[in-house]
């Protein structure tokens, strides 16, 4: 090989790698863009706020009011400690619970047995509000993990 061409293939190499930094460095924004805040690994899946039928404070209507959390991953989440509140600070503390893997538990306002699937709050009253309100969801150190609301999003005035 003459020394030109050995002059000529490394002028390309050296280009093909220069060009090969500035593709990937042009292409880090755009994948930083692409990257969103990690799914919960629990979240608010549904929430029963308006009990069917009459609303007639019986034990019966008010486990038909219920909040349901996901675990959106294969593994078990310990959410002992963990609450759920409602804007007006009626709060719920999970106690000793883990919330297996790709599970569901619906937490019912009014009372009964604890089970695997389902959770009691002991309530003899509702706690969400039909026409608006706020079920959040906040770890054990207080840090809000998912939130769902309905119904208009003013401040003051009836909750």
């Amino acid at each position: 090989m003459s020394v030109s061409a050995s002059v000529s293939a490394r002028r390309l190499s050296a280009a093909a790698l220069a060009a090969g930094a500035l593709v990937s460095v042009a292409a880090l924004p755009a994948s930083a863009a692409d990257h969103r805040a990690p799914r919960p690994k629990v979240e608010i899946s549904a929430v029963q706020y308006d009990s069917p039928g009459r609303d007639d404070r019986s034990n019966r209507s008010l486990n038909k009011e219920w909040v349901e959390l996901t675990n959106t991953t294969r593994g078990a989440v310990n959410l002992d400690g963990w609450t759920l509140e409602d804007a007006s600070g009626h709060t719920y503390t999970f106690d000793g619970y883990r919330l297996a893997g790709r599970a569901t538990v619906r937490i019912h306002t009014g009372q009964g047995y604890d089970t695997r699937t389902d959770l009691y709050q002991d309530r003899r009253a509702y706690v969400w509000n039909n026409d608006r309100d706020s079920a959040t969801l906040s770890n054990a150190r207080g840090r809000v993990i998912d939130e769902e609301s309905w119904g208009s999003r003013r401040h003051g005035g009836r909750h």
